[in-house]
């Protein structure tokens, strides 16, 4: 028997009695969806949690050759994270049924990607405009940028069976006061450079450099933003 018509006979005699939720997590049942995304999500988080390690140890190094070093290591991991992008992509644009919205699994891919492609700006930019290192605000950036990868691979692990929403939501919450808190540091970093650095080629170079790092903790709370929206429509 062809399998539309026992989908259509199935649908016809539970829709009898079930309610418009029951239909739709049976029909999630019956439909198989393409699984990969989530390893490859799961992929891109987990680069992500790579390369802001290794620019944390950049930032707390005197040493002008491991600097070097590492900065190549994240140049690695950024290159890593644009291939598994365009997998993503890829498949997105081959795959007739995803287990998300098309929108949402584009905006998450290229909110991760964003904040690798953050955090490889700001060590570029550190390593060119020779900022001294290690500095603590500089390494506070880098810290909070950890944590919140961190939180964000532990929520993109949650994807594959949302059977931990709770988990989801809280590493969500916790990106979002991450980045409240880089928030907070941008703005009293700020205040401190124009008040105490008199060279005017220096207060630029330091401030873009964090306001690259402070971007990437932005564009942490974006994917953070995109989760939550995959658990309204998803539950």
């Amino acid at each position: 028997m062809h399998i539309g018509f026992f989908l259509s006979f199935a649908a016809l005699n539970i829709s009898l009695t079930l309610n418009e939720s029951d239909m739709a997590n049976i029909f999630k049942f019956l439909i198989p969806q393409e699984k990969k995304f989530f390893t490859l999500f799961e992929k891109a988080s987990g680069n992500l949690v790579e390369i802001s390690k290794a620019l944390c140890t950049m930032v707390n190094t005197a040493d002008p050759a491991v600097r070097k070093e590492l900065l190549r290591e994240i140049e690695k991991f950024e290159h890593i994270g644009d291939s598994v992008t365009h997998e993503i992509f890829i498949e997105l644009g081959t795959t007739f049924i995803t287990p998300f919205d098309r929108e949402d699994i584009h905006a998450l891919t290229s909110a991760i990607d964003d904040v690798a492609d953050f955090i490889h700006g700001s060590a570029k930019r550190i390593e060119m405009y020779k900022i001294p290192c290690p500095d603590s605000t500089i390494s506070k950036f880098a810290e909070l940028i950890e944590k919140g990868s961190q939180e964000l691979h532990k929520a993109v692990h949650g994807l594959r069976d949302l059977k931990n929403v709770d988990d989801i939501r809280a590493a969500c919450v916790r990106i979002n006061s991450i980045e409240n808190h880089a928030d907070d540091i941008f703005d009293n970093a700020i205040a401190r450079l124009f008040e105490e650095k008199k060279d005017a080629i220096e207060i630029i170079k330091v401030k873009e450099v964090l306001s690259v790092l402070e971007t990437a903790t932005d564009k942490c709370e974006d994917a953070a933003n995109v989760l939550e929206s995959i658990i309204i429509k998803n539950m």
